[in-house]
């Protein structure tokens, strides 16, 4: 009886862990896209060379963001990036969007050396837009969470500069 009653126990166990072990994998987290939290519904290139490819292709400006998982100037950068919706709406329809974890083979995009968080624009003529600069003389292109009014201004600057030039 009591071996019964063990096995019964044991059975039951099993069956629990394993419905468990079901609902667990069910809420899995949705896998990582390209955005890597910087906006999920922007769509995102996956290299430079397919950044430069559709700039040209589509007469879009190239937006490259430099940015590190570990660095805490990157992640508040990113949080406030992908809360503001001006942000992400210009992202989405008006640019061609690259985040990068590594840096590119392209010296022009670290023109005053290689930190993160750093923002390039690179126009469909696929000119590195050296001139389009955040507020900072020691890192030229980088962007803190208190100067997005300034980053949207420079996407502004960044699509008005290819209106002209092109």
């Amino acid at each position: 009886m009591m071996l019964h009653s063990a096995l019964g126990l044991c059975l039951l166990l099993v069956t629990v862990s394993s419905n468990l072990a079901i609902a667990i994998k069910k809420e899995k987290r949705p896998p990582q896209t390209l955005s890597r939290g910087w906006g999920d519904d922007i769509t995102w290139v996956q290299t430079y060379e397919e950044g430069l490819f559709y700039a040209q292709k589509s007469k879009k400006p190239l937006m490259v963001i430099h940015h590190l998982e570990d660095c805490q100037y990157s992640q508040a950068l990113k949080k406030v990036f992908a809360q503001n919706e001006e942000i992400q709406e210009m992202a989405q329809n008006k640019f061609i969007m690259l985040n990068l974890m590594h840096e590119t083979t392209d010296k022009n995009l670290s023109p005053d050396g290689q930190y993160v968080p750093r923002i390039m624009f690179v126009d469909p003529s696929l000119t590195v837009r050296a001139d389009i600069a955040g507020r900072y003389s020691n890192r030229l292109y980088t962007y803190e969470p208190r100067d997005v009014p300034l980053l949207i201004e420079n996407m502004k600057k960044a699509l008005r500069l290819i209106q002209s030039e092109l």
